[in-house]
């Protein structure tokens, strides 16, 4: 009798912790820990979320909340909530179905999807997967050549929004790889052997399923490679470290759409991504996985929202782990969250079910907040509805 093909129960989760702990039974050791890890000690990617207990609700009382409306207009597309899909890279990694289960769920739900240049599903294949709304993250590659055509096929596929991302010219120093001795692909050493060997089931899938690629990136990568690692190895040597303001500036003037610039983490950054055209920066650390001890995104909304919130839409990338959190950020000055984590601790405990459940539990908890905190409309938050604790 075979092992039985069918996705873990989802039904006993009932936060994003559940999730990840589901995850954590469900993928090889290598997977998981590409997912949870961060950069150096790990600090910024703890303190994403622990920085949300600092600021604490203010209720108000007898208030109609009768109807609750969450939704709102981000990146020119209109969301029925405020939280949407932060890219990541190789999502087949942790379920066969991949990409196209994430934006499924996300349209699914009403919100707005987001591909990685690093996506094991091309653009054009996202696209025939879903009408919801869509946007492109671009790392930049020192050939331009191969830049300027993911921006127009990402176009030509009617994707709504494009984001740069720019802390990444080199990859972190993520510690927890190193000792799982993760690969782009994966590959059996003596050291991941036993931890593959005890999940059959995700074996089987990535046995079965086309060869793991770089799918938008793959006609340019040298076939025939004899380096297991060489996808990986790839996008390392082609991050351009000269990228420059002024590049971006070409960016957002070739895409000639909403364009956000992810990776912003100063009042400074956040004025010159305005003076270059962008239309919304994401305040992000990349959840930590690139340079260690940089501040929680929660923590430079206000500042940020203040100094520029009439020239941009601030985004707010890194450690929601709860509807709370959303509503926090929100009344901070922030126009949405994304989320990038939880979505993959679903998808690899249930593919888009499991996606879909995360999302369905985490606007239940937004919806609840705003019941409780007596706010029928997310146009109400402000700062009145939180207090620091500084």
């Amino acid at each position: 009798m075979p092992f039985s093909l069918s996705p873990p129960s989802i039904k006993r989760c009932f936060n994003l912790d559940d999730f990840r702990q589901q995850a954590k039974r469900k993928l090889p050791a290598p997977l998981f820990h590409y997912i949870d890890g961060a950069a150096d000690d790990e600090f910024t990617r703890i303190n994403n979320t622990e920085a949300f207990n600092k600021y604490q609700i203010v209720p108000r009382c007898l208030e109609d909340v009768t109807t609750i409306t969450m939704k709102t207009k981000v990146l020119g597309c209109e969301l029925d909530w405020p939280v949407m899909m932060s890219p990541t890279g190789m999502s087949r990694f942790f379920h066969h179905e991949g990409e196209r289960a994430v934006a499924r769920a996300a349209a699914q739900s009403g919100t707005m999807y987001s591909l990685s240049t690093v996506a094991t599903t091309t653009i054009e294949d996202v696209a025939a997967a879903t009408s919801g709304p869509k946007m492109f993250q671009l790392y930049v590659l020192r050939d331009n050549a191969i830049n300027e055509e993911l921006i127009d096929r990402c176009r030509t596929a009617k994707y709504d929004a494009l984001c740069l991302t720019v802390d990444t010219v080199v990859q972190g120093n993520r510690e927890r790889d190193l000792r799982t001795g993760m690969t782009i692909p994966p590959q059996l050493t003596l050291q991941s052997l036993a931890s593959f060997a005890l999940h059959p089931a995700w074996c089987y899938h990535y046995l079965r399923t086309p060869a793991l690629e770089m799918a938008n990136l793959s006609h340019h990568i040298s076939e025939g490679s004899s380096e297991v690692s060489s996808l990986g190895k790839y996008i390392n040597e082609q991050f351009d470290r000269a990228l420059n303001w002024a590049y971006a500036e070409k960016v957002a003037a070739r895409w000639q759409g909403p364009f956000a610039i992810k990776g912003i983490l100063s009042i400074e950054d956040a004025r010159r991504a305005a003076d270059i055209g962008a239309t919304a920066v994401i305040i992000s650390n990349h959840g930590g996985r690139q340079l260690d001890t940089v501040p929680a995104p929660i923590d430079l909304v206000a500042e940020i929202a203040d100094a520029l919130g009439d020239r941009l839409e601030i985004i707010l990338d890194g450690g929601v782990r709860r509807g709370t959190h959303v509503l926090k950020a929100l009344a901070m000055g922030a126009s949405a969250c994304m989320m990038g984590r939880p979505y993959l601790y679903g998808l690899a405990a249930g593919g888009q079910a499991g996606v879909e459940r995360v999302l369905s539990l985490l606007k239940s908890e937004i919806e609840r907040g705003m019941i409780l905190s007596g706010r029928p409309d997310i146009k109400q938050l402000d700062r009145n509805f939180i207090r620091s604790l500084l």
